[in-house]
C-alpha cells in the first residue's frame, strides 16, 4: 500500500474539531469588542484601549503591547494543554491594532519605511496563519473598516482595515467566515447585525455554507450553528 493513503483525511466535521475561524469588521463603535462576550469561553488578546466595551462581563484579557508579547501568547496556546482547560475562543482585538504594534516594531528595527511595511507583512501574514491554524481553538479577530479597491476588479468595497493595503485587502482570505458588523433600521429603532453575504457594498465569505446571509450579532450562536451542522449526521 502507497503510504500517502494512510495521510488521507476525511473534512467531514472539519470545523467542529479545527475549531472556527472568524474575522468581523465594522466601523468603531458597532461592537466588535463586545462580540467576544458572545463566545464560549473567551480570552481577549487586547491591543486596544476598548475593554470598557467588556466592563459589565467577566471576560479574561490580555494586554498586547509589543511582538515579544503575541510570541508568547502564542506559544503557550499552541504549546500548553493548560488554556485549554479554561478557554475555547481566543480574541484578537484588533487586528488592526495589533498590525500597528507589529509595524512600530519593524520600523524602529528597519530604516527604510518600504522594507518596515514589507517586515510588517510578512510578520502579520504568519501571525495570522499561525492563530489561524491553532488546532482545537475558536479564533475571533476584529478589525476596522474602510473602503478599498480591489487591484484586480476595480470594485471598491468595505474591507478590513489593516497598515498596508495589500494587507487589507489579503485578510478576507485567511479566515473561514469574513462578517460586517453594521447597524440597521430607522432612527431610534436601530438595531445591530452580522452580514455574511458579500453585496455591492461590503466584502463577506461564509465558508460553512449554513449561515445566513444576516445573524444576530451572537458569535457563540453562530459556532453552534456551524458546528450543529457539521456534526448533525454520520456522513455515509
Amino acid at each position: 500500500m502507497n503510504p500517502i493513503l494512510n495521510r488521507i483525511q476525511d473534512s467531514y466535521g472539519y470545523g467542529a474539531r479545527q475549531g472556527v475561524k472568524m474575522l468581523v469588521y465594522s466601523l468603531a463603535g458597532r461592537g466588535k469588542t463586545t462580540l467576544c462576550g458572545t463566545c464560549p469561553r473567551p480570552i481577549v488578546l487586547s491591543a486596544e484601549s476598548g475593554m470598557l466595551a467588556l466592563s459589565r462581563m467577566h471576560v479574561p484579557f490580555l494586554e498586547v503591547k509589543t511582538m515579544t508579547d503575541l510570541r508568547e501568547y502564542f506559544q503557550w496556546f499552541k504549546s500548553s494543554a493548560e488554556p485549554k482547560q479554561y478557554f475555547e475562543t481566543i480574541c484578537l482585538d484588533s487586528i488592526s491594532e495589533i498590525g500597528e504594534v507589529v509595524l512600530s516594531a519593524s520600523k524602529a528595527k528597519v530604516k527604510d519605511g518600504r522594507m518596515a511595511y514589507g517586515e510588517m507583512i510578512e510578520d502579520m501574514t504568519k501571525l495570522i496563519k499561525e492563530f489561524r491554524d491553532l488546532q482545537g481553538y475558536h479564533v475571533y479577530m476584529s478589525a476596522k473598516q474602510e473602503r478599498l479597491k480591489n487591484e484586480a476588479t476595480g470594485v471598491v468595497l468595505n474591507q478590513p482595515m489593516m497598515p498596508g493595503q495589500k494587507l487589507g485587502q489579503a485578510m478576507p482570505y485567511f479566515p473561514d467566515l469574513v462578517m460586517q458588523l453594521d447597524i440597521d433600521g430607522p432612527i431610534g429603532d436601530t438595531y445591530r447585525l452580522l452580514r455574511t453575504q458579500p453585496d455591492f457594498m461590503n466584502d463577506a465569505k461564509d465558508r460553512s455554507g449554513v449561515l445566513d446571509p444576516i445573524e444576530e450579532p451572537h458569535l457563540g450562536k453562530i459556532i453552534a450553528k456551524i458546528t450543529a451542522a457539521q456534526t448533525a449526521q454520520t456522513p455515509q
